[in-house]
């Protein structure tokens, strides 16, 4: 695999980004067709309001083609939240998501937030192991059905300093 680069999002990569999103949840999870129009929704609202002095997202990628997204964005001036986490299946169990969270946090920490969260959900295995390890806790749980499916939805947090 070519050199791995982690370079900011643009507009541009929103149609990749939203349609990965869709096709690897309901592969790998089950969702339904809600979720893609969520994601839409998520990069819209961020490529229209974003702050880029304390917001950003970033898209791994290998020879021009993308691999991944991580995105950090504001809940309120101490609070960060991480969103669109994603990694091609190919790309996985290689350190990759590793790195790019490593990546988000240090820029949160950088750009003066005290604390990260983010919200996912129990069947995500992969992604809860790497946060706990990487010093996450879990906030809160709580079952609910959405995007078709009765999940565990996980809030989890993280001091950053």
């Amino acid at each position: 695999m070519d050199e791995i680069t982690l370079r900011l999002f643009q507009a541009e990569d929103a149609p990749w980004l939203t349609e990965r999103h869709g096709t690897l949840y309901a592969r790998e999870a089950g969702f339904d067709g809600s979720f893609a129009p969520l994601v839409a929704e998520i990069i819209a609202d961020y490529l229209a309001r974003h702050d880029p002095a304390r917001e950003a997202g970033w898209i791994a990628e290998a020879g021009g083609r993308p691999l991944g997204s991580i995105f950090c964005v504001r809940l309120s001036d101490d609070v960060a939240k991480l969103r669109l986490f994603l990694l091609e299946p190919e790309a996985r169990g290689q350190g990759l998501g590793q790195r790019m969270l490593g990546h988000c946090m240090e820029f949160a920490r950088a750009t003066g937030y005290a604390r990260m969260t983010l919200a996912t959900h129990e069947s995500h295995r992969a992604a809860c192991a790497l946060y706990a390890r990487n010093g996450w806790r879990i906030a809160e749980e709580r079952p609910v059905r959405t995007y078709g499916c009765d999940l565990l939805e996980q809030t989890w947090e993280i001091a950053l300093h």
